[in-house]
């Protein structure tokens, strides 16, 4: 079930018991797995969402950003290297202006994603106003704030996390996540639609085949469709 947004006002904390503890241990090893194969090859990547902030639950995903353009032979090669499975392969572009995104589904929840174009500023900090974090601070053991799904800001303490509406405060949250002010309203807008008129679609996701490249596939798109094509050379 997608987590609704919140409006309250009121500040709630809540305390972590020892399964919850063990449970982002564990996700934050599997995290840190397979960002180590990718440090390996000189790669710098994220791990973001509730395993930054550490407000985890079972259905949490894994997710590894690398945030920049990257070769994708190099990616799959890192992952080859130490033996960690691709099940599926997709390029996904949420709306015609977003960048397109390639993303390596490892295992049901874990995945790797990267940019296959130049991203705008408010696509960057998307990664930070969920909360994201560093390898370095993943392996000191750092949790960071951030907004989740239900527009809840999620601030760690040491037993727990004190989580708080967004709504009508994005300013403050801007300024304490170090991004933009129109970034926090976008994700804002963005959630509070998908309240209002259910899941949203994409605009393009499709499944690589075997033998075919997220290069390729880029450029298969770029040279079928104007609005990809407007998109990657709107940056470059």
């Amino acid at each position: 079930m997608v987590k609704k947004p919140w409006r309250r006002l009121e500040i709630e904390e809540v305390i972590y018991n020892a399964d919850h503890w063990a449970l982002l241990k564990r996700l934050r090893l599997e995290a840190l797995q397979i960002m180590e194969a990718f440090e390996f090859f000189h790669l710098d990547t994220i791990v973001h969402g509730s395993i930054a902030r550490g407000d985890v639950t079972q259905r949490s995903d894994v997710d590894i950003f690398i945030p920049y353009k990257v070769s994708s032979f190099i990616v799959e090669t890192a992952l080859e290297k130490v033996g960690i499975p691709v099940n599926r392969r997709l390029v996904v572009q949420a709306t015609p202006t977003y960048a397109m995104k390639a993303y390596v589904e490892i295992g049901e929840n874990t995945s790797v994603s990267f940019p296959l174009m130049k991203m705008r500023k408010v696509e960057r900090e998307f990664y930070e106003f969920g909360g994201g974090i560093s390898i370095k601070n993943l392996r000191d053991d750092l949790r960071v704030p951030g907004v989740d799904k239900r527009l809840m800001l999620i601030e760690p303490i040491e037993n727990g996390h004190r989580e708080s509406a967004i709504v009508g405060l994005e300013g403050h949250v801007g300024k304490l996540l170090g991004i933009s002010v129109e970034t926090v309203l976008d994700r804002v807008h963005a959630l509070l639609r998908r309240d209002e008129v259910g899941r949203t679609g994409v605009f393009i996701e499709r499944e690589l085949s075997t033998d075919e490249t997220f290069e390729m596939a880029l450029k298969r798109f770029a040279d079928q469709n104007p609005a990809v094509r407007r998109r990657l050379t709107s940056l470059s």
